[in-house]
């Protein structure tokens, strides 16, 4: 006797609830609903609630697990990779990145009471972000320019590096790095006059493609005087040059 399938009974039981939506997908929602922007060098601490950092941090170790299980890295056995997805979420929210995702830090401005119209020169500021094609690190220094007047803001020595600090930990391209640094400083400071040069090694070069030890990219951003005048450009940089050798 041929078998006879049975009639499928209707499923009658009350329907589940739809799962909750991943955080970074209700981020992302937040951020897209403001139409505000979210690229890699962009900061999206307004659009994260609290609580919401830690769970995307056990979300992005869970995606990290994913990535290493693709590589075929057995990281059940192995004690050397065992945690590694969990660290490295770590190090990408709290760290590396951290610029994306913490507001930024707290500035104490004070009044130009002498009002001091000379060159100020604050640098090298050690810099250390990650290349945004690869995520490979950039290493480098920074110095800044400021030629302030009675009006502008100033701000004390080590909050420049704070400052840097927040730009450059987020996955970045070194020419928009810089732009985005001079834009926070011009608008906090009103300065007459804003010069910017940043030295950098890229190790997506020294690390993969062309391994080149000993390229680095150096450019420079220039506002007000120093774009307006030569001579105030030629002293800033002339300063820098004897700061080199």
């Amino acid at each position: 006797m041929a078998f006879q399938p049975q009639p499928q009974e209707e499923d009658l039981s009350p329907q589940k609830p739809h799962s909750t939506p991943l955080v970074a997908q209700r981020i992302r929602a937040r951020i897209l609903a403001a139409g505000a922007r979210f690229h890699a060098n962009d900061n999206i601490s307004a659009f994260i609630q609290e609580g919401e950092l830690e769970a995307l941090q056990e979300e992005v170790a869970a995606r990290m697990e994913e990535v290493l299980q693709a590589l075929v890295i057995d990281t059940s056995s192995d004690h050397n990779t065992r945690d590694t997805a969990r660290r490295v979420a770590k190090m990408y929210l709290q760290e590396v990145f951290a610029g994306r995702y913490a507001p930024a830090p707290p500035i104490t401005e004070f009044p130009n009471v002498r009002r001091l119209n000379e060159l100020m020169i604050v640098g090298p500021i050690t810099v250390r972000s990650a290349c945004s094609h690869h995520l490979c690190p950039i290493i480098g220094r920074i110095w800044v320019g400021v030629l302030p007047n009675e009006h502008s803001a100033l701000i004390g020595l080590s909050k420049y590096a704070r400052l840097v600090e927040w730009v450059m930990t987020r996955p970045q391209i070194q020419e928009e790095a810089i732009i985005q640094l001079a834009d926070l400083l011009q608008d906090k400071m009103q300065p007459d006059g804003l010069a910017i040069v940043m030295e950098a090694d890229h190790y997506c070069m020294q690390w993969r493609g062309v391994k080149d030890m000993d390229s680095k990219m150096t450019n420079s951003v220039m506002r007000g005087a120093f774009l307006k005048n030569a001579t105030l450009r030629r002293e800033f940089l002339s300063l820098l040059t004897d700061r080199h050798d």
